[in-house]
C-alpha cells in the first residue's frame, strides 16, 4: 500500500498536480496527465494507492483532483480529506 499526501494549493494547474502524481507514483514517461491515464497506469499494479488530501486547491486543480480521487476509489484505494 502506498499513501500520498496532496495539497491542491501547492499546484497552480491540473497539469502541475498530475506531474507531481507522476513523480510520486513513479508513473511511466508516457503518462498522459489525466484521470484516464492514471487509471490505466494504476490498474495493473498490485499495490493499492491511498490519498490524503489537505486541500483541493483552485478550481482547475480541484476538478482534476476529484477525478483522481474517483480513480483511486475505483481501484479500491482509500481517499481522506484532512
Amino acid at each position: 500500500m502506498q499513501t500520498l499526501f496532496i495539497n491542491g494549493n501547492d499546484y497552480a494547474t491540473a497539469r502541475e498536480m498530475h506531474l507531481a502524481l507522476k513523480r510520486l507514483l513513479h508513473l511511466p514517461e508516457y503518462y498522459g496527465c489525466n484521470a484516464d491515464a492514471l487509471y490505466d497506469c494504476l490498474s495493473g499494479r498490485k499495490e493499492t494507492v491511498n490519498l490524503c488530501i489537505a486541500s483541493f486547491g483552485n478550481e482547475d486543480v480541484a476538478a482534476a483532483l476529484r477525478k483522481c480521487t474517483a480513480v483511486i476509489e475505483d481501484l479500491d484505494g482509500d481517499v481522506k480529506e484532512l
